[in-house]
């Protein structure tokens, strides 16, 4: 079942989202952080410069700066993971020696200024950010409460900003601005977080040997869980064609052979051994098939995600709705990963959500295939279960990323970002 999403609930599902307000809330509480953190690290390190005469004292200012902006920049990537699911590792490298060895390895560092480029960075980025959120947000959420400000404020007339209220029939024209304005909100947000999140990949994340020696750690973590998950999914295939389909068989053959023995002399009894021969054979084909269609079915081979996710949907004890936006088939590799990430996600749905519905959408963005499994169940999902962790480890295995989305309550968002070539 394929359709498009209803263009009220698109609009104003980023209005209840969890990203949305987290985003939000790191805009506020950047503003007295990042001048506290600024002025801490960036005021001791003006004052080493022109006291750099007397050694000991300029010394003490720059230990002093540099202490502080190693742990403001700790400060800094803790909170871009929290509140923007952006994970940086230490860009610094390890440090030996004695204390003057290690202290100019600091100053030596790139990491060490880009942090400090950072920590000037963000006292302006913060002063916009903070004016255009609090902008985006307060305008809308005014104009919505325009009755409550005539019905308080005991005036005729009502001055708010551009807004000019009289009466409670003058301010429902406000009122309608403000729920036309409120999709906007989100939006600033959006697009205020994609900027953090640049920034903070510029200056915060490693680079160069640094950012590769990372990369390959990440591969090779993932790697090697993928082959673990690998093994214990061959030994269950094993577990389930020795217990399953070869036990049916060899009752199969057992049937046949005494129904052979008895064609002669007990026709009646050798017909029904056939009987049970044949519903047996059936049993093992249907068992057979269930196991193929769990390694990689049949329908996302000959006709591709759509049917493939359709047929998923259709099995699923919980209602979904699949909506498929591929001009083009994706390479095999992708469409196999992205049929493996639906079909764990709604069984996880079906497991433990209590969902009364649930919504896939795929689509292909900027040359990527992403993947939206998304439900109205309780919420609480996290993505170091062993199911969710599976996932991941299978979409960085091909350079993609995965991200979980679910607060207490509701809804679960599991969101997939996969490289595709068509």
């Amino acid at each position: 079942m394929t359709s498009s999403a209803p263009i009220l609930t698109r609009a104003y599902r980023p209005v209840v989202s969890s990203a949305t307000w987290r985003a939000t809330a790191k805009v506020f509480l950047d503003l007295p952080v990042v001048w506290a953190t600024g002025l801490a690290v960036l005021i001791p390190a003006v004052v080493a410069v022109p006291t750099a005469i007397v050694f000991p004292v300029s010394l003490a200012f720059a230990v002093v700066s540099l202490v502080g902006n190693r742990l403001a920049a700790r400060w800094d990537r803790q909170r871009l993971a929290v509140f923007l699911d952006l994970e940086l590792p230490s860009p610094w490298r390890p440090r030996t020696g004695g204390p003057w060895k290690r202290f100019t390895g600091e100053l030596g560092d790139g990491a060490t200024w880009r942090a400090l480029a950072y920590r000037a960075a963000a006292i302006p980025l913060a002063a916009v950010a903070g004016l255009l959120v609090l902008v985006a947000w307060s305008v809308p959420v005014t104009a919505l409460t325009a009755p409550a400000w005539v019905w308080f404020l005991p005036k005729d007339r009502i001055d708010l900003g551009p807004l000019h209220l009289t009466g409670l029939a003058g301010a429902l024209p406000a009122v309608l601005l403000g729920v036309l304005l409120v999709p906007v909100a989100p939006v600033l947000v959006a697009g205020v977080a994609h900027v953090e999140r640049w920034v903070g990949r510029l200056l915060l994340g490693p680079r160069g040997e640094a950012a590769l020696a990372e990369r390959i750690e990440q591969v090779e973590t993932s790697r090697a869980r993928v082959v673990d998950a690998a093994e214990v999914e061959r030994r269950r295939i094993e577990r389930d064609l020795h217990d399953g389909a070869q036990q049916r068989l060899v009752a199969l053959a057992m049937n046949l052979g005494m129904a052979k023995e008895k064609f002669a002399t007990d026709p009646a009894a050798a017909q029904a051994l056939v009987e049970e021969a044949h519903a047996e054979s059936k049993r093992a084909l249907v068992e057979l098939r269930d196991l193929a269609r769990g390694l990689h079915p049949a329908v996302l081979t000959d006709r591709g995600l759509g049917p493939a996710l359709s047929a998923v949907a259709a099995r699923s004890p919980v209602p979904v709705e699949v909506r498929l936006h591929l001009a083009a088939r994706p390479d095999a590799t992708t469409e196999g990963i992205a049929y493996f990430v639906v079909c764990e996600a709604l069984a996880n749905v079906a497991k433990h959500s209590q969902a009364a519905h649930a919504t896939v959408t795929v689509s292909r963005v900027s040359g990527r295939l992403v993947v939206e499994v998304t439900d109205d169940g309780i919420g609480g999902a996290d993505l170091s279960g062993s199911g969710l962790v599976g996932l991941r480890d299978r979409v960085q295995a091909v350079d993609g990323w995965l991200q979980v989305l679910s607060p207490p309550g509701g809804p679960t968002t599991i969101l997939a970002e996969l490289p595709c070539a068509s």
